[in-house]
């Protein structure tokens, strides 16, 4: 299984009608015949005039000729790309290996964060996801993860995950806890020295999302 995620940013004041377009018009076209939609998501904190989209293949080769079939797709290419085009100002892909695949939260009504941190080059990226993983069980005790990958392409030294939490004050609520936790301040000595980058959006569902 591969994970695509895709980041459209879009111009000021369209985000709606991108997210009404995807929602409505492209999964009427598509479904999940071309490809399986594992959340659709609206930024709110961090880039703004986002839009965040996850897809899952079985593998690179499915991904390739399912986006081939879609291409061909007359309403695809006549009647959705159209009308998103005008909206489009960038168009960003990362695809993803899954060190955990997405799990959906038990609840709905979330917002979610989407964390992505670049580590130095040649080795660390596999050092930190080693540590991480080995902490994740003390971490979840405070908040779930949704999901864990290591980038594939798109960018390199890599790594993605997403949360969900009821609402901001909960999310404030469990970072903070678990800075006092004693196996999470081990794996803060020795995780972010392996990093160059971190970057964190607030993210919040859109309608036709599987996640919520």
């Amino acid at each position: 299984m591969i994970y695509e995620l895709r980041t459209y940013t879009v111009k000021p004041g369209t985000i709606g009608d991108m997210v009404k377009a995807a929602g409505t018009v492209a999964r009427d076209i598509r479904g999940d015949d071309y490809g399986k939609l594992e959340g659709y998501w609206m930024t709110e904190i961090g880039p703004l005039n986002q839009v965040m989209h996850l897809w899952s293949y079985d593998n690179y080769e499915e991904r390739a000729r399912l986006r081939g079939e879609l291409a061909k797709v007359p309403r695809w290419s006549g009647e959705y790309i159209p009308l998103i085009r005008p909206m489009l100002v960038r168009q960003d892909i990362r695809l993803l290996n899954a060190v955990r695949p997405p799990v959906a939260p038990e609840a709905t009504g979330n917002i979610y964060e989407f964390r992505n941190y670049r580590a130095k080059a040649a080795g660390p990226v596999r050092q930190w996801l080693d540590a991480f993983t080995a902490v994740l069980p003390a971490r979840e005790k405070y908040s779930r993860i949704v999901g864990l990958w290591q980038t594939e392409a798109g960018q390199p030294n890599e790594v993605c995950h997403i949360w969900a939490y009821r609402d901001l004050n909960a999310r404030v609520e469990a970072r903070a806890a678990v800075m006092k936790d004693p196996e999470w301040q081990a794996f803060l000595a020795k995780g972010p020295p392996l990093l160059e980058e971190m970057h964190s959006t607030i993210m919040l569902p859109a309608s036709h999302s599987p996640l919520k």
